[in-house]
Parts: structure tokens; sequence; C-alpha cells
């Protein structure tokens, strides 16, 4: 399941098995996309004061602050805080995800955006296209809903029951569909928002039973809102939106209506309640209490919200595309660390200038701690070959290496942080000089800087950042191996510690020996550009 969900990094491969499988139907299916769309360009409202979320963020807002946030690291915690904001607005919501899967989580949330639109309240939803297939009829029903629509970025044309087959159908259009919206945003009444690595999915919101998602989400408040707004109404309004129902077709040929909808998630029935752990590792409670209190506690800074153009690589060379991409503003805030930094990148293929960059920071004595996904830990096992390639030379040039470890998080005992089940990393955060801040939905890989649109916001709070420093901590201390090089210099072992003794294991932790060759077999051969 996580293989399928998370593709972003692996067109070329998906595009060569496509053309595998259905080359014979390439004929029949190709097509294009309309040529004109009837899609009024809207904007976010103005924001009413009178508003039951605006109200609590005046009452919670200490004078002269700038930005509030409240980091999220439960996921359960995360998805009912989309479900408390959706369920309290009043005027609008907006709503730009890469993912939003036909599962539990899923259709909660969407069923809860469909509640929201039937009290009056304004609803736009925006989806990436590449993970639609099993979602295309349930968002074609909700936009039959008033007071709702739903767009998708950089649409497929036509063959769209399967991904094979959408590849199939647009093989000559793989330039266009190699670029897509990676970001994740919800704003609520234009006065909150939740921000992060989180896409809409069970495993994302530890729901799963086999596997989730070690994640971070953030909910927002204050000036930086404004720059969360303009972000969406551009994406919003871009050419490479298009309506759904100019997309979408019902496979009966019938116009899907509401109550299609409502059959697929269940309207009539009691909507699914989540069980909320008395508090999260923060020692944070329930969002919700504090809603319905008339206040909410947040950490405050200077932040700012930064976004790819919706146009990324369609009107700009690849040149371009990274020279304004929010990769190179991250790679810029690290460079400018003047002691530390500390990051999460589930996906750490860095290239040959993030090498060099990161053996600056090691130059100038800046402490550099890393914590990514081990090979047993990935659901990308093509993308963990680019991060093997600079393995050996990031330890060599002093950083303080961590590979998460799934055995790890099952024994890890904190309440509701993992679920029962095997932890994978998917957050992508940084912390440089225990004062700056970033979360969104960038990893340090090829695929971010130059072909997806991603999202993140930078804050400047020394509060803020040691709440984060903590997550990070757990993660790295209590869930995933330490790297380091013995002998030579040139070879790696991985270290842990169970039941207070140190194991120390020499080839990739709970992988098996097939994994590890075909990896090593496969990175022979695939260009970093491709990952």
């Amino acid at each position: 399941m996580m293989s399928t969900i998370l593709l972003q990094r692996s067109f070329s491969r998906l595009l060569c098995r496509a053309l595998l499988l259905g080359a014979t139907a390439l004929i029949s299916a190709c097509g294009s996309l309309p040529g004109v769309k009837e899609m009024p360009a809207t904007y976010a409202f103005k924001v009413d004061p009178s508003g039951d979320l605006a109200k609590i963020v005046t009452a919670s807002t200490p004078p002269g602050e700038h930005s509030g946030f409240r980091l999220m690291p439960l996921g359960v915690y995360s998805l009912d805080t989309r479900l408390e904001l959706a369920r309290r607005a009043k005027s609008t919501l907006d709503v730009q995800y890469y993912v939003i899967e036909n599962d539990g989580a899923g259709r909660l949330l969407l069923r809860t955006l469909k509640e929201a639109a039937q009290r009056g309240v304004r609803v736009r939803l925006l989806v990436d296209d590449l993970h639609t297939a099993r979602t295309e009829r349930l968002l074609l029903a909700l936009g039959a809903t008033p007071n709702i629509e739903v767009r998708l970025f950089n649409p497929f044309c036509c063959a769209r029951d399967q991904l094979a087959g959408r590849f199939v159908a647009s093989a000559f259009d793989f330039p266009r569909l190699n670029h897509r919206m990676h970001n994740k945003l919800f704003i609520a009444d234009g006065v909150m928002a939740v921000a992060g690595g989180r896409n809409i999915a069970d495993e994302y919101f530890a729901l799963k039973a086999a596997q989730n998602f070690i994640d971070m989400d953030a909910l927002v408040v204050g000036q930086v809102m404004s720059e969360l707004t303009a972000i969406f109404d551009a994406y919003w309004n871009s050419e490479e939106v298009y309506p759904v129902a100019s997309i979408v077709q019902s496979p009966d040929a019938r116009a899907l209506i509401a109550s299609d909808f409502d059959d697929a998630v269940d309207m009539a029935g009691p909507p699914t309640r989540l069980d909320l752990p008395p508090t999260d590792v923060l020692g944070y409670g329930p969002i919700g209490e504090e809603l319905s209190a008339g206040r909410v506690g947040f950490l405050w800074g200077r932040a700012m919200a930064v976004a790819d153009p919706p146009h990324k690589l369609r009107s700009m060379t690849e040149a371009e595309a990274l020279a304004t991409s929010v990769t190179m503003r991250v790679w810029g805030q690290l460079l400018a660390a003047e002691s530390e930094v500390l990051m999460t990148s589930p996906y750490l293929v860095p290239g040959e200038k993030g090498m060099a960059a990161f053996e600056e920071l090691r130059q100038r004595g800046v402490a550099l701690t890393l914590l990514t996904n081990s090979l047993a830990a990935t659901d990308e096992p093509l993308v963990h070959t680019g991060y093997v390639r600079y393995r050996l030379r990031l330890l060599q040039a002093g950083v303080d290496l961590y590979e998460l470890s799934p055995a790890r998080t099952i024994r890890n005992k904190r309440p509701g942080l993992f679920g029962s089940s095997l932890g994978r990393l998917h957050a992508k955060t940084a912390v440089i000089d225990k004062r700056m801040m970033f979360i969104g939905s960038v990893n340090l890989d090829p695929r971010s800087a130059t072909k997806n649109t991603e999202l993140g916001i930078m804050v400047d709070s020394p509060q803020l950042a040691r709440e984060m420093l903590r997550i990070i901590n757990i993660s790295r201390l209590e869930n995933a191996y330490r790297l380091r090089l013995v002998g030579t210099a040139r070879t790696i072992e991985w270290l842990t510690v169970d039941d207070d003794k140190e194991v120390v294991l020499s080839t990739e932790p709970e992988s098996s020996w097939f994994q590890r060759v075909y990896n090593r077999l496969l990175g022979t051969f695939v260009p970093e550009s491709l990952l």
C-alpha cells in the first residue's frame, strides 16, 4: 500500500511498467485534456471577525505576536484537528492535498467537508490527480453538493481506472505529468490552518494495523495566514487545474449526484469516532477541548510561508525551477547555521551540491544531525539507493547520521505515537541553531527540488524549536539506529541499545539478503535525476 500511495519520485519506473503492461491499448486509449474549461477564478473571502474560529484566534493571541503554532506529532490528533476546524468553520474551507485516499480517514474528512457545505460553508477542494483512481468518483459526486467545488491538479486525460492505464494513455505527455503538486494545506475561515507533511490516508494518522508513517503537522494562526491563503488561491486559479467534472466520467455515463457520495461514505450513519489519547508526547490534549473553551495555547514567532509556483517547469527551465524552489530556500537557511542543524528527511538524496553544502557546514564546525529511513523502513527502495551513494561521505564528513528502525517503533511505548505497527519516517522538518524551525512537504531529493511543487513554513522561535527538537530526539534516540565508521573508515556499523545493552550490526538492519542485493544492483543503473 505504501509503494502505491507514495510514487512521486518513481515516474520513470512506473511509465516503463505501464508501457509493458498496456502497450496494446495505447492507440485506443490516447486522448487529450479539454481544450476549454469553465473555471471562474475565485479567491479567499475577507476574514469575518465575528466567526467562532476568528474569535478564538483573537482571544489566543498575545499583544504584538506574529504567528502561532501548535505542533502535532500524534497522527490521530492531527486528523481530529482537521475535523474540528471543518465542523466549526462558518464561511470557508480551502483544502489542498497530494493524496486523499478512499479509506477511513479520507472518507471521514470528505464527509465532514460535505457537512460543512450543508451549513453554508464554501468548500474549495484541490487534489493532485496522480492518486485519484480510487477516489475520483467520490470526488465527482462530492462536487455535486451545493457550496462545494472540486478541482484536480495536472490531470491525466483518460483511461483513468488504473494508474498503469493512465500512463499508457498519456505516454507522450510524460514531461507534463512528471510535475506533481506535493503540497498539503487545510485552511478554515482564513484564520486557522493545518500544514506539514501528512496526506489524507489512514497510514498518516496511525490508523492502520501493519504500517504507519511518523509525520508532523502544525496548527497555524496569525500573520502568516495571509501568505497561506494567497498560496492556495494561486494554485486554485492556475492553468494546471481543471474542474473534476471536466475530467472524470461516471462508469455508466450517468451524472453522479450528491446521493452517490452519501451512499459511499454512509452519511445516514454516525461518523466514525476517533480514539483520542488524553495527551500527546508534548503534553497537549485534543484541540477540541481548547476550541470549546474559546482559547488555544500556541507558541509564537515570526514566520514565513513559501511555496513553489504551480507552473514549476511548465514555463521554467530546470535551473530556474531549482533556483527559485522551496528546496533552495531551505538550503539557504541551512547554510546560514552558526552552531547546529538537526533534520528529518524520509528521502535523503542531497546530490553533489547538497553534499558540498553539508561538508561546508561541518568544516565551519556546525554540528549536523540527520534522521532518515533505513532500508527496512523506506517505502521507496529506489530512492534509498540514491541515499546510499552519499551515506559514506556523510559519515566521513562527521555528520551524526541516524536511520529509522521499524522494529524499534513497534516497541516504543509512548501512547498513540505509532500505534502497534511498523513505523516509517515521513516528516520533513529541521531545527537550526535551536531557534529557526522548518516544517513542510519538502524532501531533500531531486524530485522536490526540480519536479514537484512544495510548501513549507519557516519560523523563528526558540520555544517552538525546543519542542521540535524534543520530537526529533525521541525518534532518533528511541526509534533509530546510529551509524558509525570503523576500521579503514569505509565500513559502516549500525548501533542501537536493547535492554540497556549496546547492539552492533554490520549489515543493513532488519533487511533480507535479497533486499540488499536487489538494491545494490538497482543503484548501479538508476541515474540520480530519476529519483
